[in-house]
């Protein structure tokens, strides 16, 4: 007894991976975070899935029904958003079916992260502006460790992807600007890649009024970091015509 977990993508329905699209067009049951998930991505489903939203339910109520679900037979699959390995409260889950002897097999998805840069067009890695990309979030009902605290994270000034936080949007620049200077670019995409995606950009000084203006709330990646707004960065030396590699010789 098998069950899927696959990462529906960050919202786009043609963001889901062509495995995760083939599982959904299989399976007898879907289960899906409903309240998080855009439905468009169920145009993979096939005609004789039953479709179950599992936002009313606990962790008992969808880990009973997805065991009902394989003694009958069925092939199911549980659809998370973005990539389930990132905030996709699927260890629980995968933890309750082991005990009932049930197997999971995660299938990766693209992350808002991801759909938020290419949301703003940039790079998160540019060459000696940033190497490192930092994935957090902001301390709500659900703790951070101390040590992983968003101030002790921008001492590194690296490229932030902030989850889950746009709601205390105030409490996330105080505590990034402790370390990284008010002229920070950031850039706010809410629901990046739906059809409703905005992204708002500014700097730590001024983003969180942005921010308040529009009236973002929830469904929004934060991108903070000088990938942002720099235009004077130095070019890889992937493609540059003198350097050589294992399939490329330099030119003079």
């Amino acid at each position: 007894m098998t069950v899927y977990f696959v990462g529906a993508g960050p919202g786009d329905a043609e963001l889901i991976t062509v495995k995760g699209a083939r599982l959904l067009g299989e399976a007898d049951l879907i289960l899906y975070a409903g309240s998080l998930v855009n439905k468009d991505i169920l145009v993979h489903a096939g005609k004789k899935a039953r479709i179950e939203d599992s936002a009313g339910l606990n962790l008992d109520e969808q880990v009973k029904m997805m065991a009902e679900a394989l003694q009958e037979g069925k092939k199911l699959v549980r659809l998370h958003t973005g990539d389930p390995a990132l905030y996709g409260a699927i260890q629980e889950q995968m933890d309750a079916l082991q005990k009932l002897g049930i197997e999971s097999i995660m299938v990766p998805g693209v992350s808002s992260y991801a759909a938020a840069a290419a949301a703003v067009g940039r790079e998160l890695t540019l060459p000696e502006v940033s190497q490192t990309v930092i994935i957090t979030r902001l301390a709500g009902r659900t703790p951070v460790p101390q040590k992983e605290n968003l101030a002790s994270l921008a001492a590194h000034r690296a490229s932030m992807c902030i989850f889950l936080s746009v709601g205390m949007m105030d409490k996330v620049v105080t505590e990034l600007q402790e370390e990284y200077p008010a002229e920070t670019p950031v850039a706010v995409v809410e629901k990046a890649s739906w059809p409703k995606e905005r992204a708002i950009r500014g700097t730590l000084a001024d983003i969180a009024q942005k921010v308040q203006e529009a009236g973002i709330t929830k469904t929004a990646m934060i991108l903070v970091g000088e990938f942002l707004g720099k235009e004077d960065y130095v070019p890889s030396r992937l493609y540059a015509a003198e350097f050589s590699h294992e399939y490329r010789k330099a030119q003079d």
